[in-house]
């Protein structure tokens, strides 16, 4: 049996979709955290068959619009003393911002390096975002983060 200790205070990241986790950890910079961290990858799960879930031992600065993009059914607990303070359920957010790279060649972002690559939410059910400049589609939770 697995067996990983309780956190003091800190954050837990849960319902990660199966196999996105090492990229959330690699996103958080967790790969080089000086205080203890879990991934737990493959976990049985009631509600999706397997989730992966990720503990940090220490309070941290996220982007919850960045978390929720990535996958709108991520839940953070927040641990205080050992126990859920809070509990912050995430969405996909209607607006990113240098999340994601715009793959359209033509596109002013292509050329300008300094134009941000903005995306609106245009399809809530198919997670699909269009980028503001050239209209190109791009879909939540397929490609990489920037």
């Amino acid at each position: 049996m697995l067996n990983v200790n309780t956190i003091k205070n800190g954050l837990v990241i849960d319902h990660i979709r199966a196999g996105t986790g090492p990229r959330i950890f690699s996103w958080l910079g967790l790969d080089k955290a000086d205080y203890c961290v879990a991934l737990i990858m493959n976990v049985e799960s009631k509600k999706s068959g397997t989730k992966d879930i990720i503990k940090i031992d220490n309070i941290i600065n996220i982007d919850y619009s960045v978390l929720g993009f990535i996958d709108p059914n991520i839940t953070v607990n927040v641990i205080m003393d050992e126990h859920i303070a809070r509990k912050i359920t995430l969405s996909l957010p209607e607006r990113v911002e240098n999340i994601i790279q715009c793959k359209n060649p033509r596109c002013i972002t292509s050329t300008e390096k300094y134009v941000p690559h903005v995306f609106r939410l245009v399809d809530r059910k198919r997670a699909e975002y269009r980028c503001e400049y050239c209209d190109n589609l791009y879909r939540a939770g397929v490609g990489e983060i920037l």
